[in-house]
């Protein structure tokens, strides 16, 4: 006899009735895999996030120690101002072209020797004296200073982009590369930049033999001469090129001396600083006068040995010593 399904029956109902023993089966293997998948969404691992606030599109941050303290800043920032040379010298050497730059010049600009890396480079003010309100304009996501020359626009800064402070400007430059290059998440490419400069320098000591020579960089200032001790960025490369300082009572980075005195500023190898060191003309007469005491004296670019304090600025100034070394 022909039986009709009971529409209002469950497919469970439906298979109890039944007295076919597959399709009792089968239905008991479906209720046990649905039971299966219910405990198995219910016991989810309780590591898994908990919040999208993890997940690909939140902002990343890393925690920089620096002369503030710690701030955390974006892990990969890529609108930055900067407000010192070696802060622009070691962002461009590490592709990382700023949006703005404190210079110290405005009428001049970025240093020459770095190229079109800046050529979109907006300035905002003097390294001795920044514009927040042009830094404002920027948006930058980061912002790197000195405690020494901008501690007193810090909290301003701060209000706009989280802002990095190197301690002073006269510390050992390489040590700044390493706390810029971490600053902008690269501190593998400091690290590389510094090992390129270091490696140029041995040439350049192994070429020329330079080990046991004395060196000097004397920069012309109105009615003063300055020298530059072995912590300065030219005297540092200097001695990384096998040259020893001569000893004075440095004031930190340098000593200022008057010049009547031009003659304390003697060295092996002497270089003056000047805007344009193809002009003989530019040599300071404290120097030509005193010619006797100066047997190897050379004009050097002062846009580079003076401020181009950086990796690139470092292979630059390598490059122009090695050049004068190479006509001795």
């Amino acid at each position: 006899m022909m039986t009709h399904t009971d529409l209002s029956r469950t497919p469970v109902e439906e298979a109890v009735q039944s007295s076919d023993p597959a399709r009792l089966r089968l239905i008991s293997v479906t209720v046990a895999v649905a039971a299966l998948s219910l405990v198995t969404a219910c016991s989810a691992s309780p590591e898994e996030p908990a919040s999208s606030e993890e997940g690909p599109g939140a902002a990343q941050t890393r925690t920089i120690d620096h002369a503030r303290g710690e701030t955390p800043v974006p892990d990969d920032p890529e609108r930055i101002v900067v407000l010192e040379p070696v802060q622009l010298d070691t962002a461009v050497a590490l592709g990382r072209a700023p949006v703005g730059a404190a210079v110290l010049d405005e009428s001049t600009g970025a240093p020459e020797y770095l190229g079109d890396d800046v050529a979109d480079l907006t300035t905002v003010g003097t390294v001795p004296e920044p514009d927040v309100e042009r830094i404002a304009a920027l948006e930058p996501d980061v912002i790197l200073g000195t405690e020494s020359r901008h501690s007193a626009i810090y909290d301003r800064l701060s209000d706009i982009a989280p802002t990095i402070f190197m301690e002073t400007q006269a510390d050992p430059w390489e040590e700044n590369v390493k706390l810029i290059a971490e600053t902008l998440g690269d501190a593998q490419g400091g690290r590389d930049l510094l090992a390129d400069y270091r490696d140029r320098c041995e040439e350049i000591a192994d070429e020329h033999d330079t080990a046991g020579e004395t060196a000097q960089l004397i920069r012309p200032r109105d009615a003063r001469l300055t020298l530059y001790g072995p912590i300065s960025f030219a005297g540092s490369t200097l001695e990384c090129a096998g040259f020893t300082i001569p000893d004075h009572d440095w004031e930190d980075i340098s000593l200022d001396i008057s010049p009547e005195n031009v003659r304390s500023g003697t060295a092996d190898l002497v270089l003056v600083t000047s805007i344009d060191a193809e002009d003989p003309t530019t040599m300071p007469e404290a120097v030509t006068q005193n010619s006797d005491a100066f047997e190897d004296v050379h004009l050097v670019d002062q846009s580079f040995w003076i401020t181009g304090v950086g990796p690139l600025g470092g292979q630059v100034v390598l490059d122009d010593l090695d050049a004068i070394l190479s006509e001795r």
